[in-house]
């Protein structure tokens, strides 16, 4: 064995340089997500489906803050990156699913498992498909304010609309019924519906709106607080009701941007058609051939 050479630079042992705080902020929020997805799978089985639920909203939470968090204080890493995707398939696709069978699914036998195993499988081909297209040079400049496919964090949460109502005592509904909702926000978060995402709208508040923000968001959260399955049920229905209207407006940004293209085909068809004419020669007996006058 050769013994290293530290007068030689590149006989050193190669040092990490060290990791700022910032850059440890965001991915310590996620983890902690990722305890309450966990917590919430060990609540389901206990039977403990109200702080289960608690638990995804409040992943749910953590999953919008985190990344916000990190563009403010400059801490985005590819690490972060990578372990927000696992939190997300942990906390939005196996916890919902497994949720939703020891609540009712596993009333269906292999039927509901199956519901409950298409639903997390969907959620982790999601968050790869949005892994793979993020950085993709031919998605149109518009469409950096659209989500392709039902993000995971509003599918956990609207695939949980059955619980909230049998929360609020309407009932549950029958097993086949769960079962193929939870199948259809499967197919929403892997589709290609164009999702609004809001992420380019700017967050600025003009001063004399502050006061009234604030004030908006006390009451939301005291409301959801206090009448949590109301607001979970309302806000559930609500976002699928949303859902064409996002699609709506994708088609209108697509046909305009269309139109811009072969408006500007036009004007460069018309611009190359102009030809050029040779001058005429002044010495009338001059018979050479035009093209090398």
């Amino acid at each position: 064995m050769v013994p290293l050479d530290y007068k030689n630079p590149e006989g050193r042992r190669r040092r990490f340089r060290p990791i700022p705080v910032r850059m440890l902020v965001p991915n310590v929020i996620t983890l902690l997500a990722i305890c309450a997805g966990l917590t919430a799978i060990r609540l389901s089985t206990e039977g403990k489906m109200e702080w289960a639920v608690a638990a995804i909203v409040f992943a749910a939470v953590l999953d919008g803050v985190d990344g916000r968090i990190a563009r403010l204080i400059k801490g985005q890493s590819k690490f972060g990156a990578e372990l927000d995707s696992l939190a997300d398939f942990v906390n939005f696709g196996v916890a919902p699913g497994l949720i939703l069978y020891f609540w009712q699914l596993h009333d269906l036998g292999n039927g509901g498992w199956i519901a409950a195993m298409v639903f997390a499988i969907s959620g982790g081909l999601r968050l790869a498909r949005f892994n793979a297209t993020i950085d993709d040079p031919n998605k149109p400049p518009f469409a950096a304010n659209y989500f392709t496919g039902v993000p995971a964090p509003a599918g956990a949460v609207t695939a949980l609309l059955p619980v909230y109502l049998a929360f609020l005592g309407v009932g549950k509904p029958p097993a086949t019924l769960t079962a193929a909702y939870t199948l259809l926000i499967a197919f929403l978060m892997v589709s290609r519906l164009p999702v609004f995402s809001g992420k380019t709208v700017r967050m600025r508040v003009p001063p004399e709106m502050v006061l009234p923000v604030f004030v908006a968001v006390i009451l939301f959260v005291a409301l959801l607080i206090g009448y949590p399955w109301y607001i979970l049920s309302i806000g559930s229905m609500l976002y699928l009701a949303s859902l064409p209207l996002g699609w709506k407006s994708y088609k209108d940004h697509e046909r305009a941007a269309a139109a811009a293209a072969s408006a500007g085909e036009t004007v460069a068809a018309g611009e190359s058609a102009q030809t050029f004419t040779a001058p005429v020669s002044d010495n009338p007996s001059d018979d050479r051939p035009e093209r090398l006058h």
